[in-house]
Order: C-alpha cells, then structure tokens, then sequence
C-alpha cells in the first residue's frame, strides 16, 4: 500500500463496510470519555469521528443538523429557549442561531475536547458557540436536563450512538426528565438510528417506545444522509401538543432562512414512513 492508498473503514453491519479515502490525518486525541480522530478526506471534506464512528463530515452534515432544527422550529416558530445536549460540533448550534426569536440557547456537551478541536478543525460550523444567547457547560446530558422543571419550549438530543458517553440518552429515565424540563407546548427531537439494518434495528423500536410512554405525541420522520449507515436516518419528534406534521410555513418562511436539504414541502414528506420502518415502530 502506498502512502496516498490511505482509508477510513467503518462497519455499518457484520457484512457491510464503508469506506472514505482519506488525504490526511490532522488530529487523534483521547479525553476522559472517547477518543476523538479528524480527517481529510478526498471527496467529503473535514471529518469528524469519535470512538471509529463517523460523526460528520463538510461536505453533507446540513442534512443532519437542518432536519434537527428547522423540523420542530417550522412546527412551533415562537420557540424562545432550547436545550442542546451533545451537539460539541456546533452544527445544531449554527442553525438555532439563525433564529432571531430565540432567546436562550443552552448546550450540554459533556466532551470539551470534541468542542475544542471542532472549534479548531471545523471554524464554520462552530460559529454559534459565539452567540451572545448561547450558553455551552460541559456536562452530562442526563444528569443536567434533571435539574429543570418547565424551563424549555425545545430540547435536541444531538447525541452519540447509544454506546459509551451517548449511552445514557438513550433511557427511559433521561426521556422522563426531558418531558419534566418541558414546558407546556415542548418538543424533544432526538436523533433515532437506521431502520435498514439488524444491528439498529432494536434501539429504533425500544426508544420509540420509551418516548411513548411519556408522550402524548410521538411521531418519526426521516432524511437521507449518505455518509450514516444506510443511508437513511430517522428522527424522532415527540410533543406535549404539537403534531409535527402541522407545519406553519407562512411564518417559518419569514426567517428567510437559507437551507441546502430542508423546505417544507420536504418536511411534510419526510413524515411519510416507508413501510418497513411503519412495521419496525409497531
């Protein structure tokens, strides 16, 4: 193998491996919880992996973060405080800023290294961080969203694979506290694995129905993000009071925000289940 014959691999099934061409290694870190890896690659740009899990790359996580954000924002436009946990990339961030009627941003990332090296790595997408609204404290997810009763119209669990540091937000008691930290009219948009293969299959089902027993409203929708295993992600939208599909396009549209994946045309669309993943949330 030659110097310029460099890969990344992951393994998105016991027989199923993806591949990126890498240019250059530019950082590999362990913290206290994970080990963190940034590379260039030949065709996506700056990428991010933690613990061998891709994570993001340039050229396609506005997918991701625009279906995070804009999805419970066109639902409910008078949002005015979320509560982020994860997101230390800063791309969920990034988009929430953008919102002028937001007034409280509050981010609990409990790895500093991913934000600081994403700071350092990914200058763009991390410009939200210096919004005068956005506060950022370096916690655990599921111990800090317990210490709130009320306090948010919109929380975004921007999080990990259900495995290591990630692995607490993906409970029953973490969703329990999440409804408690909710206000009236609150949203929890959660990012909720692949419905193609096995090895995800169970933790779609099982946090569709933790959720559930908490909500009143507990809805998925969907995007294609090509570099996530399958290529296609769901999302969960869970609510108080709000169906996700009831979109108020005429005000969204006022924030003249410029999106490169999401529209609402999109966003009704992406609500519409192919039918296997229907019988897998059953």
């Amino acid at each position: 193998m030659s110097m310029t014959d460099l890969w990344f691999h992951e393994d998105h099934s016991e027989g199923v491996r993806f591949q990126i061409k890498i240019d250059k290694h530019l950082c590999s870190l362990h913290s206290e919880f994970q080990r963190l890896d940034i590379f260039e690659t030949v065709e996506l740009g700056k990428m991010l992996v933690l613990d061998g899990i891709l994570m993001i790359t340039e050229k396609d996580e506005f997918v991701y973060h625009e279906m995070m954000v804009h999805v419970p924002m066109a639902v409910n436009p008078d949002i005015k405080s979320v509560l982020v946990i994860g997101a230390g990339d800063g791309g969920t961030v990034k988009r929430l800023t953008e919102y002028k009627g937001i007034e409280k941003i509050v981010v609990a990332e409990i790895d500093k290294l991913v934000v600081d090296k994403c700071k350092q790595f990914f200058p763009d997408l991390t410009v939200g961080f210096d919004d005068k609204r956005v506060k950022l404290v370096y916690e655990d997810g599921l111990k800090y969203v317990r210490n709130f009763e009320g306090a948010f119209d919109l929380i975004i669990v921007d999080s990990t694979d259900p495995f290591g540091p990630g692995e607490g937000l993906f409970t029953r008691e973490f969703y329990g506290n999440c409804h408690k930290a909710l206000g009236v009219n609150g949203i929890l948009v959660n990012q909720h694995e692949s419905p193609f293969y096995d090895s995800y299959k169970d933790t779609v089902t099982k946090t569709h129905e933790k959720l559930k027993a908490f909500f009143p409203i507990c809805q998925v929708y969907q995007a294609h993000i090509p570099t996530y295993p399958s290529g296609h992600w769901l999302f969960g939208f869970s609510s108080k009071k709000y169906d996700g599909t009831d979109i108020k396009k005429e005000k969204w549209e006022e924030n003249k925000i410029a999106c490169q994946y999401y529209n609402t045309d999109l966003h009704k669309g992406a609500f519409a289940l192919p039918n296997y993943t229907k019988e897998l949330l059953r």
